[in-house]
C-alpha cells in the first residue's frame, strides 16, 4: 500500500500564519522563583550561624502575547504578564547546647513582568511543528515587596528586598499548529542583575552579600 507523505505526517495548518506581521494570544504558565544567594565567606561573627541556602517554591504566571513578524525566522515578541510564586531563604543556626534548626525566611512575591524577547524559529518540521529559541531581558516590579513592611508585633525580623529587577532570559520551545490555532511549549530561565536585598542591621540581612533572581518558567502559548 502506498502510503503518501501527507498520510504519514498531517495535511500542513495554517498555511498563510507566519506571513502576517502581527499575532496576538495569551500565555499560562509553571514557574519556580529561586535566588542566587552569596554570603560572607566566613559566618564565625555570628556565633551560631552555620549555614544560609535557599528554597524555590512552585508558582503560576499569565501573560498576553504580541509577536511581531521580523523575517521569515525572526519574531519579535512582547509578554506583559503578571508572575505568583514564594522563595524561601533557609538560615542553620546551632545554639550553644548543640541543637540545629533551620529559620526559614518566606519571601512571596507578585510580579509585573514586561519582557522583550527576539524568537528565532527553524523550518516547520512535520508539516506542523516548528523548533526555536528565544532570547532577550525583561523588567519586572515585584507589587507586594516586603522593602516598606513593618515588622510584626512578635518581633520577627522581616527579610525586605527590592521591588525592581532587569532580567536576562533565555529560552526553548516547539510551535504546534493546530487547525485553527498555534500551540506552542516554552521553556525559560530569567536571571537577575540586581541585588534584591534592602542592607538592614541585622543577622538575616548582614550575612548575606548578594541576592539575585534565578527563575524557571514553563509556559503554554496560545496564540
Amino acid at each position: 500500500m502506498t502510503v503518501t507523505a501527507n498520510a504519514q505526517f498531517g495535511v500542513p495548518n495554517l498555511l498563510k500564519y507566519d506571513k502576517k506581521p502581527f499575532h496576538f494570544g495569551f500565555t499560562l504558565g509553571y514557574n519556580q522563583f529561586d535566588y542566587m544567594i552569596s554570603s560572607k565567606p566566613d559566618l564565625a561573627e555570628y556565633d551560631s550561624l552555620m549555614m544560609i541556602n535557599t528554597h524555590s517554591m512552585s508558582g503560576f504566571s499569565l501573560g498576553i502575547v504580541t509577536n511581531v513578524r521580523l523575517g521569515k525566522y525572526f519574531d519579535l515578541r512582547f509578554i506583559p504578564g503578571l508572575s505568583f510564586g514564594d522563595r524561601y531563604i533557609n538560615y542553620t543556626i546551632r545554639y550553644s547546647s548543640g541543637t540545629e534548626i533551620v529559620t526559614g525566611k518566606n519571601v512571596e512575591s507578585v510580579y509585573l513582568d514586561i519582557p522583550l524577547l527576539l524568537k528565532y524559529k527553524s523550518s516547520r518540521m512535520l508539516n506542523n511543528v516548528r523548533a526555536y529559541v528565544v532570547a532577550g531581558g525583561q523588567y519586572t516590579f515585584d507589587m507586594i515587596s516586603a522593602k516598606k513592611k513593618k515588622a510584626p508585633d512578635n518581633g520577627e525580623v522581616v527579610l525586605k528586598l527590592n521591588p525592581h529587577d532587569v532580567q536576562a532570559q533565555v529560552g526553548v520551545g516547539f510551535d504546534f499548529y493546530c487547525t485553527y490555532f498555534k500551540f506552542s511549549t516554552e521553556l525559560k530561565m530569567s536571571f537577575g542583575f540586581l541585588n534584591m536585598l534592602v542592607p538592614e542591621d541585622n543577622m538575616y540581612a548582614t550575612s548575606v552579600t548578594g541576592l539575585k533572581a534565578k527563575n524557571l518558567q514553563i509556559s503554554f502559548i496560545f496564540e
